[in-house]
């Protein structure tokens, strides 16, 4: 890991000296001297650090030698950031507006005229340090020949290929046929029920021998949870948090959580919501054997119906004796048949028959070594499956690691081969992961941010680092240094680290990190152990009693913080901030929020400026934000989710990358946004009126004309205040190529002076609508696109042209009188329309095309080969008043062959629904609510109504829900 402190630094110093040598000034005076000594020490450590980091394993005085030389290069980065910094605060304040946009070079950190005597005496004090740090690193590059270390070149695998590798599925159980089998046979029987309604089970055996892979195979078994009425999985862990185990299986039977403080009404909870209900609750990795502990649980869950079971993980078999199991299955070693299969599928994926042939020998070898472990099979697995050669196979087999006890048996040898493979960038970045609780939902997403803003990912070329970022997560990936992966619709990929895993992490990260829960007023023990000088990155869990421990302020060298309130007094952050931002200057990343209730905000005090190193913050229960914030120039991510203003200096920010809040709060954008270059993520870019009570500081639609980084999601507002079509065209929307979500609202953020010409629906709104939307043309890559409170008549013609948008929602189109045509959307999935009030009738003009076009293509009329609506499979129509008529008059056409959703309510009017939908034989919902004449003819149940839909599964009318069969 020291590796990738110095190699970045090493960078650092060369860039420093070029850019000095560039502009031709002098540094201070001596210190051009110092940084040249720093490099070559630098440089002549770096060599050996590949043979040392191996080594700190078996050799403790190697491993305080790296430790010396890892807080020298955090001091030393510490300096040269300061010192980055200085620069850069001087070019900001030092050039006007235009000169800051195009960047021009300016008055660098040097002695010159321009600079005053403060930024003099910082120099100096700069100088001082470096100084100081220089005569500590010389003490520990002459310790280093003492080792006699030898120069061992480092991984040369290059990250960059891993981005075409595939996630392997590690979820799938591999063997344990005999213990799957029992472990079911106990969960679905009933013939012991005599003796208690609810039966605990107990899996015990040592780290890493599958017994939560076997318990997520009887949780996600189609039988198990057909027996079962609910299924609660709680990962326990250690400590035996009362108050997370309670509350984790409140929101597995309730899917939410009551406002409740006290354990007991907690408990009572539990018990009136598992009365008459067959539960199944699985315990992961239960470690404490203390009966007072259990025992509440124990009589409140025993009120469960009969047939309800209880399954618990362990490391100890005291555990299942004191939770008084009615069954203990020992898990013990894979078979090496078993062990074989399992390393097969990770080490010999992607190979030729005749390459697993000359490697089976050599791999039967190293499957020896895991000893039955399944963890340790799948872990030097996935390391082998990268390793080309016989000889690099051979390699793996000799190293002397697998002589290793000191960690969880068997199990520390094949981690830390994999983690000594790792290139050093990606070491960092799976030691990171150590500052994260035990199966905690990593957010693949947040954890790059995390990554980037500790210096682990580098700019390199353009190659964003966002990018590089997801190639380090799925490198970890690849190698099982993270499963249970989850991805959402949205994108959003999570997944946790198995706790082995964890362990190994922590293990590596003993002194740096440090993850603490304090649930009352006691010092927690890891935090009377932990060294606050050596402390660098810390999650700070607070129960609902819980105080602050302002001991945390003496971890001044600190690199992070995560700081978890359960209480829903979020007020009492108010007090920690001014020492937080006074004393523990080093920060890079500060996240405090997700409480469980917000009612209320809190306000930022002075100070936040000395955190001139912070490039992630996160505030989850903060409006707005001080002037001050606006001076941390090294800002990459700001989070906010409630921001409702802006501060007007955020122009200044010019390494921010990340702009996040919830869509819909901010009344305008502030001028300055528009040099915000390096933005990837703005949530909202809200316009505001021209004359209106923001319109001196606010920037127009043409601010977003430079940010063409911009990516994934994107929202525009008060496009009711744009003031004309140049406007809109000037925020060049079409070359921000990386946007895939687009929202357009049409609205008016302030309301008008005349309030009577703000409600009139007049032609010059009408035609200033159409002309900018039809302006707003988005990249053509975009995949969903809504578009709201257009006050035009017809929409842009430029929707048609979208061939890659998979959905589209069209709201509150009040003058349009036309359904839009659509239907030549080749990749169109799901399509809501919605409050399109003067709409009477959808016909064939919704298809967006004639028989003319397919006489055109085809040279007949006959065919019935073109496709209205070719992979629509969602359709939504709601709120559309004047609707009457439904039809579909062209039988040339085959319209929405794929369609699975009719959603229709609101439509008053409307007369019938069109025969060819209903009877379409891939629809499998119809919804219909609020449409009272078809509502009608479906009540009378009439043969021919009912004969159109008998064969959908799922009908809803007038919430009435039929069923076929």
């Amino acid at each position: 890991m020291v590796d990738a402190i110095v190699s970045p630094l090493l960078e650092q110093l060369i860039s420093i000296s070029y850019e000095e040598a560039k502009q031709q000034v002098r540094l201070v005076v001596g210190v051009g001297k110092q940084v040249k000594k720093l490099t070559s020490n630098l440089r002549a450590i770096q060599a050996v650090l590949n043979d040392a980091e191996q080594r700190q394993v078996k050799e403790e005085s190697v491993r305080l030698w790296l430790d010396q030389l890892k807080e020298a290069s955090y001091d030393i980065d510490d300096v040269l950031d300061e010192w980055i910094t200085a620069r850069l605060k001087l070019q900001i304040e030092d050039v006007d507006e235009n000169a800051l946009v195009h960047k021009k070079p300016v008055c660098s950190f040097l002695l010159s005229p321009c600079i005053g005597f403060k930024q003099v005496v910082l120099r100096r004090d700069i100088a001082q340090k470096i100084i100081e740090i220089n005569e500590n690193l010389d003490d520990i590059a002459k310790q280093k020949d003492v080792f006699n270390f030898n120069v061992i070149r480092g991984s040369t695998e290059k990250s960059e290929r891993i981005h075409s590798t595939a996630l392997i599925n590690v979820s799938d159980v591999r063997g344990r046929d005999e213990e799957k089998n029992i472990l079911k046979r106990k969960l679905l029987c009933e013939s012991n029920e005599e003796r208690n309604a609810v039966q605990i089970i107990s899996l015990v055996g040592m780290g890493g021998i599958g017994k939560t892979t076997l318990a997520q195979f009887a949780y996600n078994d189609k039988d198990v949870i057909e027996n079962f009425d609910k299924r609660i999985w709680v990962c326990v862990s250690d400590p035996f948090d009362e108050f997370r185990i309670v509350k984790a299986i409140i929101e597995g039977l309730e899917g939410s959580l009551p406002n409740l403080v006290e354990l007991n009404s907690l408990l009572e909870c539990i018990h009136k919501s598992i009365k008459e209900k067959k539960f199944f609750l699985i315990l992961d990795d239960v470690w404490t054997d203390d009966y007072g502990k259990w025992e509440p649980f124990h009589n409140c869950l025993m009120n469960g119906h009969c047939g309800s079971r209880i399954l618990v993980t362990t490391r100890k078999e005291t555990v299942a004796r004191m939770m008084e199991s009615t069954d203990v299955i020992s898990i013990k070693e894979l078979s090496e048949h078993e062990c074989w299969s399992l390393f097969k599928r990770f080490a010999f994926s992607g190979r030729s028959p005749t390459e697993c042939e000359q490697l089976e020998e050599i791999g039967r070898k190293i499957v020896g070594k895991c000893k039955g472990l399944p963890l340790a099979a799948k872990t030097i697995g996935s390391l082998l499956r990268f390793k080309k050669t016989r000889e690099e196979w051979q390699i793996i087999l000799n190293s002397e690691m697998w002589q290793l006890e000191e960690f969880e048996r068997g199990l520390l040898a094949p981690l830390l081969l994999s983690y000594n493979d790792l290139p050093s960038a990606i070491k960092q970045c799976f030691l990171y992961c150590a500052v994260f609780p035990k199966d905690y939902n990593l957010d693949k997403d947040e954890l790059v941010k995390l990554w980037m803003a500790q210096g682990y990912i580098e700019q390199k070329g353009n190659i964003e680092m966002e990018m590089t970022g997801e190639w380090y997560f799925d490198f970890l990936a690849t190698r099982s240094f993270f499963q249970e992966f989850d991805e959402e619709e949205e994108g959003t990929v999570r997944c946790k680290m198995h706790d082995i895993v964890h362990d190994f992490a922590q293990y590596l990260t003993r002194k740096e990190f440090a993850v603490i829960e304090i649930d009352g007023d006691e010092k927690p023990l890891l935090l009377t152990n932990t060294c606050e000088e050596k402390l660098r990155h810390l999650m700070l869990v607070l129960g609902f009693w819980a105080k602050f421990p302002f001991s945390i302020f003496d971890a001044k060298k600190l690199r992070s913080l995560i700081l978890f309130y359960s209480s829903d007094d979020q007020v009492a952050a108010s007090p920690v901030l001014p020492g937080l931002f006074d004393q523990l200057t080093c920060l890079r990343a500060l996240k405090m929020g997700d409480w469980w209730h917000v009612d209320q905000t809190i306000e930022i005090p002075k100070g936040v400026e000395n955190l001139i190193h912070l490039r992630y913050l996160k505030l989850s229960i903060v409006e707005e934000l001080p002037e001050t914030c606006c001076e941390l120039l090294n800002l990459q991510t700001l989070d906010c989710l409630y921001l409702k203003r802006l501060p007007q200096g955020i122009g200044k920010l010019i390494n921010l990358r990340h702009l996040i809040f919830d869509p819909g709060n901010l009344a305008y954008m502030p001028n300055g946004i528009e040099r915000l270059t390096s933005l990837r993520t703005l949530s909202e870019f809200a316009v505001a009126r021209v004359g209106g009570k923001y319109s001196s500081k606010s920037c127009n639609l043409e601010g977003l004309r430079p940010l063409n980084h911009l990516r994934g999601f994107l929202q525009i507002s008060g496009l009711g205040n744009v003031t004309d079509a140049d406007e809109a065209k000037n925020a060049h929307l079409e070359k921000k190529k990386n946007l895939v979500d687009l929202i357009l609202i049409f609205n008016e953020r302030e309301e008008s002076d005349d309030e009577e010409a703000s409600e009139e629906m007049n032609e010059e709104k009408e035609a200033k609508h159409e002309a900018v939307c039809e302006a707003l043309r988005p990249p053509p890559d975009i995949k969903s696109l809504q578009i709201m409170v257009f006050k035009g008549r017809t929409p842009s013609n430029w929707i048609g042209s979208l061939n890659k948008l998979k959905m589209l929602t069209l709201n509150s189109f009040v003058k349009c009188e036309i359904m839009p045509h659509l239907g030549k959307l080749p990749s169109l999935e799901i399509l809501s329309i919605s409050n399109m009030r003067s709409v009477k009738r959808v016909g064939d003009e919704f298809l967006g095309m004639e028989i003319s076009d397919h006489i055109h293509i085809h040279g007949t009329s006959s065919s019935s080969s073109v496709i209205a609506f070719p992979k629509l499979q969602k359709l939504e129509l709601t709120g559309m008043d004047e609707l009457e008529e439904w039809d579909f008059g062209n039988d040339d056409i085959t319209i929405m062959p794929q369609i699975k959703s009719l959603y229709i309510t609101y439509c008053k009017k409307l007369k019938l629904l069109p025969e060819l939908l209903l009877r379409s034989t891939t629809l499998e919902s119809l919804t219909i609510f609020g449409v009272p004449i078809v509502q009608e003819s479906f009540k009378r149940r009439t043969e021919k109504d009912w004969s159109n839909i008998s064969h959908i599964p799922n009908i809803k009318i007038q919430n009435i829900v039929f069923r076929s069969n």
